[in-house]
Formats: C-alpha cells, sequence, structure tokens
C-alpha cells in the first residue's frame, strides 16, 4: 500500500453507486479486472494518470472530481 505522503483519495464507489453502475460494470469499460476497481476504491492501488483520466471520462467529469490529494469532505458537510 501506498504512504499517506503518496495516497490519492477517490470518490469512485460514490459516483458509481449515483449512476448504479456495478464494479464489473465499470471495469468491463474500463477495461481492467473488476478486482482492480475494489482496489481502487478502498485506496489500496492509485491508478497510472492514464486510468484516471479514462475513469473521469467515463463518469464525463473533471479529474479533480474523481481524485484529490485530500479527503474529500464528507456528503453533507458545509465545509
Amino acid at each position: 500500500m501506498s504512504s499517506d505522503k503518496e495516497h490519492v483519495h477517490n470518490r469512485i464507489a460514490v459516483l458509481r453507486a449515483e449512476r448504479g453502475i456495478s464494479r464489473r460494470e465499470l471495469a468491463t469499460a474500463l477495461d481492467v479486472h473488476y478486482q482492480t476497481v475494489g482496489y481502487l476504491e478502498r485506496g489500496e492501488y492509485s491508478p497510472s494518470l492514464h486510468l484516471a483520466l479514462r475513469i473521469a471520462e467515463y463518469f464525463e467529469v473533471p479529474v479533480e472530481v474523481v481524485f484529490s490529494l485530500r479527503p474529500f469532505p464528507r456528503l453533507g458537510s458545509t465545509a
């Protein structure tokens, strides 16, 4: 696992849930193994730049909406 200094936070699970997409469906669309999606969501694996851009493109959002070097604010928080 990457160190805290190198940890990349993501909203993949949230985006998947909002769109009703399974891990397998996302994996198929991205041409990766479905377990890779799980590793990404749990922060056990940081994507390559190419994969990060493909994920953002898939969800039709800027890459900054999906990935961050800082934790995302909790849903419903005013921060």
